[in-house]
């Protein structure tokens, strides 16, 4: 399907509405009610057999009677009339069509089929998108357009709302105009047949009318989730995207065997999902807007520390009490700071932060405190609170805050309370652009989404490789052991096995022998050296300590006989179904003080596999204690990851306990990631417990479950990984040799040296035109791109070694000791159906054959993934350009009036 038949469903010049009425009350008569009064400019064409007309309109008895083809078509007729409505339709020329009707995946045809499924292979015939079906429609408020039969139209604005549920599309409309809150669209999407969350983000996303996203999520289907992730990531780098995610109770656990899946449920992997797309995700309608506002007028982001400023104590006590319960900080004034105070406050103060002016502060006071806390750079925030006194009116002190606080660039929130007295200044406020609440929880409610938001952004630019430099695994030995075990049932590793694939892949493990009796028990141990630990080897039994299948600190051959007795007689008692297999013995491992976490893996039904992180132990799914994040993972995703668990405040070190090895944990999760992408046969992973010290990091016991697949690892991956595969050598006309490979978010500092030696003339013709310098967030944007819609290969070599192997500037260069000679890069439309290029060579390498060599790789590429059309528009003046691609066999327009020339490539 084509991206582009969207604006037929979001800006039609002409309407058909199929099952037109003039029955009160009907669907069909709301629809035409709304699209009538809406006030909508194109005709609006009835369609039903037994009216003459409807509303007053001429009607037609079918749609091959319409005098035109409809842009667009509302379906209101009974399910079985929809799919060859459908055919009508798109065989007249209908490109786009919101299905009301809902039951169509409760009705089948003769062949078995579903009506959904019937309708759907008709209207892909005529590339025709579909809205619904069982949605209540769309609205343009802009453009005048209600195709839809909510009860009440929505006042224009710039805010989108996408729904998947129509009875709160009713809820909200009727909420926001009682609130004065308009809308750009306003969309319900259904049962997801077609049109999806992914469709919608992806046009609202270049929508210049829409400056934020609203969404409210129950699913957003099987299938579907790299489609969304891409989506969601590139509309959030241009506009605030918010979603509510309904359905927290978790789901698809029902088949989980390990810790990691009993603990990965769907509303917690949504979570990471929400957070890794540069989203941000809110619980309540009334956050959705109030976040929208917020976010679209904040002033720009430093951190998570906020100071309080308050002429009384008690609600500044509340609003602390609200930070630390979402997790923010309340910021450490610095000494300067409490001097400065100590001058403008009286006596009776206490230092410190909440600031507390007194009750009889008058505005004097407000401004003097808050200039001399903006100026602390320990403050990345201030919230603002007046509670209502004789001394100081709310508005003389909302006048004194708005002139305190013009010139600084650190973001203020404002709570003033109460109600008849304090609304006044509370619209003051808002008239200045500052953020204005009637609670303190609902201003630090509003800080906080700033701050999560923020953090969701940083997150947002990470697109980490999928064979990270900084370990080589074997891959073929785990591969080895995980088909030996595809072609046994159950398809679970024993522990011997499952820490041999953890090997593979750089992951400390403990030494594991298999014993199938005592005797061979005794040898084990005995090789090892006392004391030792065993436990049950038993596929039937999933967690050991479930029937006391542990036993720990065995000193002595006596000691390891009663163990074994003892695991045997309680296995018979409580799973007397279980086949004991027989034990493993390691030895006891000493790590006093060593922390017990949990590292796992499970396949998400929605997402696909997701990393685990947390406290481990026998009580893990007690202490809930856990993060989830997508794969793939770097370093900074890992950190990110173990920061957002309670055990991270312990792993840092306290008293007298050292610090864990965080770098140790960091990389462990790194590993798990990448094994999970390299081999999609793994469905649950569990290390439990890791121990994690000063010393590093060590696996004590591990569990892994696979299954057949036909997938590969990194195509049931929600975010694409690096495409190493995508790294080929290229030799230069004058036998110099580059490495030509995809972009890394690594390369970010290589890049700005490149963007830096090309000349004036280079930057015209890439940029077409002049630019002074490229932010920090362009150069993130040109190296940190997702490789399912964008691609950029660059061609390297070595730095500081002339002479070296390009090669070693491959997978290896982390530490940056290369160069960036050349770039080509495409941004591709969502259906993969055209790609806009650029490129740029440095000069001192121009005329030895780089450009052509990039250009002839990025067109592999895209012919490959089955793009049909690259284009690209140069000046008219770079001959040099015009000359390489009527080389390639690029067609040339010239454009006079734009001084451009468009160059098109068909591919297929």
């Amino acid at each position: 399907m084509s991206i582009e038949n969207l604006r037929y469903l979001f800006n039609p010049q002409s309407i058909a509405v199929v099952g037109a009425s003039n029955r009160p009350h009907s669907i069909g008569s709301v629809v035409m009610r709304n699209l009538l009064q809406g006030g909508f400019e194109g005709p609006i064409l009835p369609v039903n057999p037994k009216e003459q007309a409807v509303a007053g309109v001429l009607a037609y008895n079918r749609v091959e009677s319409l005098p035109l083809a409809p842009d667009m078509a509302v379906i209101c007729t009974p399910p079985q009339t929809v799919p060859d409505l459908i055919d009508d339709l798109g065989r007249r020329g209908t490109k786009a069509a919101v299905v009301i009707t809902a039951g169509l995946r409760q009705e089948n045809e003769a062949d078995g089929r579903t009506l959904q499924e019937v309708m759907l292979e008709r209207a892909r015939r005529y590339r025709m998108r579909l809205l619904g079906p069982n949605c209540v429609g769309i609205i343009a408020a802009d453009r005048r357009l209600n195709a839809s039969f909510i009860h009440v139209d929505a006042l224009p604005g710039k805010i989108a709302f996408v729904s998947q549920s129509g009875a709160l599309c009713s809820s909200v409309l009727d909420w926001a105009r009682a609130n004065r809150v308009g809308f750009s669209y306003f969309v319900s999407l259904g049962d997801l047949a077609d049109v999806d969350f992914g469709d919608v983000i992806d046009y609202l996303g270049g929508e210049a009318n829409t400056q934020a996203i609203l969404l409210y999520i129950e699913s957003i289907g099987v299938g579907r989730a790299r489609e969304f992730m891409s989506a969601a990531r590139s509309a959030a780098r241009n506009k605030p995207v918010i979603a509510i995610k309904a359905g927290r109770v978790a789901e698809g656990q029902q088949a989980a065997h390990s810790h990691t899946g009993a603990l990965a449920g769907s509303d917690i992997v949504y979570d990471a999902a929400i957070r890794r797309a540069g989203m941000l995700r809110v619980y309540e309608v009334d956050e959705l807007f109030d976040a929208a506002e917020k976010l679209s007028r904040s002033r720009p982001y430093r951190g998570d520390r906020l100071a309080i400023v308050t002429n009384g104590g008690g609600p500044g006590v509340l609003a602390t009490d609200a930070l630390i319960a979402c997790g923010g900080t309340l910021a450490k004034l610095s000494e300067t700071t409490i001097d400065k105070l100590n001058e403008v406050l009286p006596g009776t103060w206490a230092p410190g932060n909440p600031v507390d002016l007194v009750g009889d502060a008058r505005g004097d006071r407000y401004a003097a405190a808050l200039k001399a806390i903006l100026a602390d750079k320990g403050v990345d925030a201030v919230l603002v609170m007046n509670v209502p006194t004789a001394i100081l009116p709310p508005k003389e002190a909302a006048v004194a805050v708005i002139e305190a606080v013009a010139d600084s660039e650190v973001p203020v929130f404002t709570n003033w309370l109460g109600e008849a007295h304090a609304e006044p200044a509370r619209e003051i406020l808002r008239q200045a652009g500052l953020p204005t609440f009637d609670t303190p929880h609902n201003a630090v409610r509003a800080f906080m989404h700033l701050v999560d938001y923020q953090r969701n952004q940083k997150a947002l630019m990470q697109s980490p490789p999928s064979a990270p430099s900084v370990f080589s695994p074997n891959v073929e030995e785990a591969r080895r052991l995980i088909h030996s075990r595809l072609r046994e049932s159950p398809q679970t590793l024993n522990e011997v096995d499952a820490k041999a694939v953890l090997a593979a892949y750089g992951i400390p493990v403990v030494e594991t022998h298999i014993a199938k009796d005592v005797e061979a028990a005794e040898k084990a141990a005995e090789a090892f050296g006392y004391p030792v630990v065993v436990k049950i080897l038993s596929s039937q039994i999933s967690h050991k300590s479930d029937v006391g299948g542990v036993v720990l600190n065995i000193p002595d051959r006596e000691g390891l006989r009663a163990a074994i007795a003892g695991i045997r007689e309680r296995t018979a008692e409580l799973r007397p179904e279980a086949t004991i297999e027989g034990f493993t013995i390691q030895p006891m491992l000493r790590r006093p003080g060593a922390h017990e976490l949990i590292v796992g893996a499970s396949e998400d039904p929605i997402f696909g596999p997701v990393i685990l992180f947390g406290q481990g132990g026998t009580a893990v799914e007690v202490l809930a204690d856990r993060a989830v994040a997508l794969p793939p993972l770097d370093l900074a995703l890992a950190q990110d990851l173990v920061s957002r668990t309670r055990v991270a405040q312990l792993l840092r070190g306290y008293r007298d306990r050292p610090a864990a090895d965080l770098g140790a944990i960091e990389l462990t999760l790194v590993k798990v990631a990448q094994l999970v992408s390299d081999h999609p046969e793994i469905m649950e992973l569990d290390v439990n417990p890791l121990f994690a010290d000063e010393r590093g990091v060590m696996a004590v016991d591990a569990r892994i479950t696979v299954a057949r697949t036909k997938r590969t690892g990194p195509d049931r991956l929600a975010i694409r990984p690096y495409p190493k595969e995508l790294e080929e050598m290229i030799t230069l006309r004058d036998g110099r040799k580059l490495l030509a490979r995809p972009i890394r978010p690594e390369d970010q500092p290589a890049h700005e040296r490149f963007i830096a030696h090309l000349t004036a003339e280079d930057i015209r013709s890439r940029f077409l035109g002049t630019i002074r310098k490229l932010e920090p967030s362009q150069m993130a944007r040109l190296t940190q791109i997702d490789y399912d819609r964008e691609m950029a290969f660059i061609a390297v070599e070595p730095r500081s070694a002339p002479g070296s192997s390009p090669e070693a500037v491959g997978s290896n260069s982390a530490n940056g000791d290369f160069e960036t000679i050349g770039v080509v890069r495409t941004i591709t439309d969502p259906d993969n159906e055209r790609t806009e290029f650029a490129i740029v060579v440095r000069s001192d390498t121009k005329a030895r054959g780089l450009g052509h060599a990039l250009m002839q790789k990025m067109i592999r590429y895209c012919r490959q993934r089955g793009t049909k059309e690259m284009v690209g528009d140069v000046l008219p003046e770079n001959q040099a350009m015009l000359q390489l691609a009527s080389d390639l066999n690029f067609v040339i327009q010239e454009n006079p009036e734009e001084h451009l020339v468009r160059l098109r490539l068909a591919l297929h």
